[in-house]
């Protein structure tokens, strides 16, 4: 995560750390603090090379300042941005090295070690964000994620209710507990939450986790409107053919089932998972 409106977090840091800086009349006239708008707006406009080199000028202007450290992390995620992961890596390593209970260096780190395919790692940095701030949302949403894909469902519903507490119905929310309930049985639970997704992203996921719910819960109308509604968006959708195969076998249709299923295999659905179906 970078963390948005660096220069005005900036300017309140140096102010704390050093009162003359809240008495001189040219204090936007400071190199520091003007390199650290234009790494802001180069973020801002997606320009990560900009902004990048503008990070790095700032810090070397004053490479003593305590607000380094922040930099550094927003560094490690444009980095990242950039493609550049193991040079994030390395640049969120030296942030925790110079202090190591940082938590939004750790955080981001997290990220970048997912984004590299290093599960483990990544899980061990967000649980450290948690042991440190219980009520960060932002990394129980991972760690919970992380766990619920990994079997323990136990921590991701721990989890999650942490996440439901700080931050209801937003997205991430609505992705964690659609999640959870829909893999652990509880279909019923998770309906709301995924027609709370559409209405934020109309994704093809979506209409498939919704249908598969009210398959699951035997409401064939309710998932023939959202598989129609879903394929007018995404025609050649594999999980919307296969939650149709799905539907018609149900509705006793079995040629139409037959048929959807040969497509979901061509779009790349699993065909052991298809042929389930007609066990």
């Amino acid at each position: 995560m970078i963390l948005r409106n660096t220069l005005f977090i900036l300017l309140a840091l140096l102010a704390f750390a050093n009162p003359l800086y809240a008495a001189v009349d040219n204090f936007e006239e400071d190199p520091y603090v003007i390199l650290c708008g234009e790494a802001d707006r180069a973020i801002d406009a997606g320009n990560y090379e900009e902004a990048a080199a503008r990070i790095i000028d700032a810090m070397a202007v004053k490479p003593s300042s305590p607000t380094n450290l922040m930099l550094l992390s927003n560094l490690g995620m444009v980095y990242s941005y950039l493609g550049r992961d193991s040079l994030a890596v390395a640049t969120l390593d030296e942030a925790l090295r110079r202090e190591p209970k940082m938590t939004m260096a750790k955080a981001n780190r997290a990220k970048v070690l997912l984004k590299l395919g290093r599960d483990k790692e990544a899980f061990a940095d967000f649980g450290d964000v948690i042991e440190a701030d219980s009520l960060n949302a932002d990394a129980r949403y991972y760690h919970g994620m992380m766990a619920l894909y990994g079997g323990d469902m136990n921590t991701a519903e721990t989890d999650f209710k942490v996440l439901e507490k700080r931050m209801p119905g937003s997205v991430e929310t609505c992705a964690a507990l659609s999640a959870l309930y829909s893999m652990t049985g509880r279909d019923r639970e998770a309906i709301p939450y995924f027609k709370e997704l559409l209405i934020y992203e109309p994704a093809p996921e979506y209409y498939a986790g919704l249908a598969g719910c009210y398959l699951a819960t035997g409401e064939l109308s309710e998932a023939g409107a959202t598989i129609n509604e879903g394929m007018k968006l995404y025609p050649e959708d594999a999980e919307l053919y296969y939650y149709r195969a799905w539907l018609n076998r149900d509705r006793f249709l079995m040629d139409d089932a037959r048929a959807d299923a040969d497509k979901a295999v061509k779009l790349g659905a699993s065909p052991t998972r298809v042929q389930s179906l007609f066990k």
